[in-house]
């Protein structure tokens, strides 16, 4: 352990270049403290085993070319005792993009995790319980949670503009470069390297493997793990003229009315969206592309085939022009009953100021869990891991604006799809495999979207492997499907 504090300190402690001739010495206004770190040792049950390890959470600054520190990652690493340098290693954050890690952190992997209501109710006012995690990764992975510049407790330091680190490719080096600097600290560069995400965190799990394996000096991984996933922004962008994303709604939508009593089949949810999908790339994909030229009698039988699947009245979905936003969705499956559904999560319902808008005024899947996730991780980090700061952990930061480019001509500019970075990864590494967790009721990033960003040509279909959950974009709030996640990701994590 002396070892490895000595290691963090060594890349750590901020080294101010030499000033030229005649140039006045920095005032102590513009002098960057030393990182802070806090050490803790901790023991508890994982997959059915006692592991004891040590949880380190601190600051790991990033520095310029001329070892000026320019940025403070904020992260907590839990490492098993007894440091064999082969052990995996697993890296997680969150999306966003301005999420920090407090949700696979504090909700599904963790070594403790905040308890909230495990049926879609909300979280209600605090104390909430901050449990033991038995289905923390810790009996198969060493792990780290990394929150990027302007979220967790980190930010930029001295005279850095925060916005430096905010875009895709900007954020994804500032990822890959603290992963570096964490593996030489820690000794682990032969080690199994496994990469996480959620949401966007999907995205900069992709873009981050390209700045990890697409260099020279790579850092090759043994897996990336894509929790709700988003990679083809431009396929499934809410926006006039594209159809491809009533497409891929479409089986998010049946699967929210079966469960919501709109719509019924005898084969259950997994059935049911089946169904829908073949329908969605058939005959509904066929009648959109026709657009103008859609005939009435084929119209007729699309407008009730679509329906049947959505839960939606028939005089609503002309009215519509076969063609339902999930925003519009949302208010109006559940109105009869003067009720709203979820974005993040469809089983969520909520009640608005009035039943008489076009969209809801809130997310009650989000409403609905935030309160217990912010005071878990504040109070859990400055508590069980000794971590002092005057910082308020942000969950959800302001990191805009937001490069969105990613380079490459105006194309790749405008459609925006990061999956080309997995594609060319599989190809390049024979050893990688990819995960692909999605919960069947979440509209911000639908399961079909998933499916049609990895399943064009230029993918090893042997090497990507799906999952399903009876949730929604955070399927770990269900008892029952953090549990199955975790069963899951260990067997993943246990194919090497």
């Amino acid at each position: 352990m002396r070892q490895l504090l000595l290691a963090l300190a060594l890349f750590a402690t901020p080294a101010l270049a030499q000033e030229p001739p005649g140039r006045p010495s920095p005032s102590k206004a513009d002098e960057v403290p030393p990182p802070t770190v806090s050490v803790t040792r901790h023991t508890g049950t994982f997959g059915g085993q006692t592991i004891r390890y040590t949880a380190t959470a601190g600051e790991t600054y990033l520095k310029a070319d001329d070892g000026t520190p320019r940025a403070a990652i904020f992260s907590v690493a839990y490492v098993k005792e007894g440091a064999d340098p082969r052990r995996p290693v697993t890296f997680l954050f969150n999306g966003g993009p301005g999420s920090g890690s407090v949700w696979l952190h504090m909700g599904a992997f963790g070594p403790k995790r905040v308890a909230i209501p495990s049926d879609a109710r909300d979280d209600g006012g605090p104390p909430y319980p901050i449990l033991d995690n038995p289905d923390s990764l810790l009996d198969v992975t060493d792990l780290v949670f990394i929150d990027p510049v302007g979220t967790g407790y980190s930010h930029a330091l001295g005279k850095t503009d925060p916005k430096d680190y905010w875009g895709v490719t900007a954020d994804a080096r500032s990822v890959a470069q603290f992963i570096r600097l964490w593996l030489n600290a820690n000794g682990r560069w032969n080690a199994p390297k496994y990469l996480g995400g959620e949401s966007y965190g999907t995205t900069r799990s992709a873009a981050v493997l390209n700045q990890l394996e697409g260099l020279y000096n790579d850092v090759s991984l043994n897996g990336v793990i894509l929790l709700s996933t988003v990679l083809d922004f431009a396929a499934g962008a809410d926006t006039p003229g594209n159809e491809l994303t009533f497409v891929l709604n479409l089986p998010s939508m049946a699967a929210t009315a079966l469960y919501h009593g709109k719509a019924t089949h005898p084969g259950g949810v997994q059935a049911f969206v089946a169904e829908a999908r073949a329908w969605a790339t058939g005959p509904y994909a066929a009648a959109l592309l026709k657009g103008n030229a859609l005939g009435a009698e084929e119209r007729a039988t699309v407008r009730r085939d679509l329906a049947r699947y959505t839960g939606l009245g028939e005089t609503y979905l002309e009215q519509a022009d076969l063609r339902v936003t999930p925003a519009r969705f949302y208010k109006e499956l559940l109105r009869d009953r003067g009720l709203t559904i979820g974005r993040l999560d469809s089983r969520y319902t909520g009640r608005d100021f009035d039943n008489a808008g076009e969209t809801p005024d809130n997310d009650p899947s989000f409403y609905g869990i935030d309160g217990g996730y912010t005071a878990a991780i504040n109070a859990y980090t400055r508590g069980d891991l000794k971590f002092a700061t005057d910082r308020s952990y942000v969950t959800i930061g302001s990191v805009q604006p937001w490069d969105w480019r990613i380079g490459g001509g105006r194309d790749n500019d405008v459609y925006l799809n990061v999956a080309p970075y997995i594609g060319k990864a599989l190809r390049e590494n024979s050893g990688l495999r990819i995960f692909v967790g999605q919960g069947w009721y979440d509209f911000a990033t639908p399961f079909f979207a998933a499916e049609y960003a990895l399943s064009r040509t230029g993918y090893d279909k042997r090497r990507i492997q799906f999952a399903y959950y009876d949730a929604g974009h955070m399927m770990y709030v269900r008892d029952e499907d953090r549990a199955k996640l975790s069963r899951d990701l260990r067997a993943f994590i246990g194919q090497r």
